[in-house]
């Protein structure tokens, strides 16, 4: 029987502000594995420290909630020990964007196959309204409490200019498309990337829903060829009256890094037979 989007409901109290942008996050996320018609045991959802960082209790599948910015090793470790798996580093724009940002680079320069999902609502909710990297100049929260004075981070631009394979932009509040998104990425050879503008309706009032929905279009319904990297590039520094969601940049020639690992490539990590290593040559080696 196909998997329903149910059957990855783990029936958990949700504990998120009503409104938040994450609801909708979690109905697409769960929507998508449905349509992926994937098992929950050959899943894995990771996630970091922030509000987003419950997701892994509400879904059906192998979680793990790490320390604060390291979504992206420990989702490497997990894929490079067993390529077979498929897995989700869910992250926020502090934790992507902020003290986990030197893991995002390589990872999208080394393609390693997992899927990194960025709630980005320009705001560290989770500690109660501080600015965050995404946070809009002259934004006024608990640590800017006269307007933010540098320009945000562009995330769209740092991933593209980091050689990512996959990179996208979704909108909480249009869920149909965020599933497209996240079914997308899923499919992609390699590293894919989805920041997601996600309204904090708490601590962040000038982003939104009724803000996104007068401005976000659809790059799929322009004719953006997601194939030209130069369209890329463009698109990702356009922001103000109109903001592009959806792909900006696809490539699928350039492999996995675990298709380049010859243990890797022979069979997955797990798979290998370690009872006959004998490690004291090598220990003897690099020992003074």
């Amino acid at each position: 029987m196909p998997h329903k989007p149910e059957d990855y409901d783990s029936r958990r109290w949700i504990q998120w502000c009503p409104g938040c942008g994450n609801y909708a996050i979690l109905v697409a996320f769960r929507q998508a594995l449905a349509e992926l018609d994937l098992d929950p045991e050959d899943i894995v959802v990771i996630t970091g420290i922030g509000c987003y960082g419950r997701m892994n209790n509400y879904v059906v599948a192998n979680g793990f909630h790490v320390i604060h910015g390291r979504p992206i090793p420990v989702a490497t470790g997990v894929k490079l020990a067993n390529p077979k798996l498929t897995v989700y580093a869910f992250s926020g724009d502090g934790d992507a964007y902020a003290i986990g940002i030197s893991h995002l680079p390589h990872v999208a320069r080394r393609n390693v196959g997992i899927k990194l999902i960025v709630h980005n609502n320009a705001v560290y909710g989770l500690t109660r309204g501080q600015v965050s990297p995404t946070s809009p100049k002259g934004m006024k929260t608990k640590t800017t409490p006269k307007g933010a004075i540098v320009e945000p981070i562009n995330p769209i631009a740092l991933v593209l200019a980091s050689g990512a394979t996959f990179v996208a932009r979704g909108f909480a509040g249009d869920i149909q498309h965020l599933k497209y998104l996240i079914v997308e990425a899923t499919k992609h050879r390699g590293f894919a990337f989805i920041d997601i503008l996600q309204p904090c309706v708490t601590y962040n009032y000038i982003y939104t829903y009724q803000y996104f929905r007068e401005r976000v279009y659809k790059l799929e319904e322009t004719g953006h060829d997601p194939t030209d990297f130069a369209a890329a590039w463009e698109k990702a520094w356009e922001w103000g009256d109109r903001i592009p969601i959806g792909i900006f940049y696809r490539r699928e020639d350039k492999p996995a890094l675990e298709e380049l690992i010859p243990a890797v490539k022979e069979k997955p990590l797990v798979e290998h037979n370690l009872e006959d290593i004998d490690v004291k040559k090598l220990l003897d080696e690099h020992t003074i």
